[in-house]
């Protein structure tokens, strides 16, 4: 493994957010409307609606109603787990290249057979 491979992988580990505040999922606008007896809705506005939908295995679908005070953290939260996912892609990047890498021992070797 090359020097810099270790530094670079250092690197990406440094800057690797904080995994326990991370969440999966996406941040849903949605607009709440009823039926009858609500004069915001009989106007059209509505009610607007944080939600935060998870996916699960066989396609099933988790919506979590959020209170507006919660949004700021999911947002953040969600920004961690992407940033996590690409960091992770670039560490197995990193460690490939490192795998492929031929010592150099074994490079001589080869020149003085040729």
């Amino acid at each position: 493994m090359k020097q810099n491979d270790g530094s670079e992988r250092k690197r990406l580990v440094r800057n690797l957010p904080d995994v326990a505040d991370i969440l999966r999922g996406s941040l849903l606008q949605r607009m709440v409307r009823h039926a009858q007896g609500c004069r915001k809705c009989a106007r059209g506005e509505g009610h607007p609606v944080a939600v935060l939908a998870v996916t699960y295995p066989g396609r099933r679908i988790r919506h979590i109603s959020l209170r507006p005070e919660q949004v700021l953290v999911v947002q953040r939260q969600l920004r961690n787990f992407q940033q996590l996912k690409v960091a992770l892609e670039q560490i197995c990047e990193v460690n490939q290249k490192a795998l492929r890498a031929e010592p150099a021992e074994v490079r001589s070797r080869r020149r003085s057979r040729d």
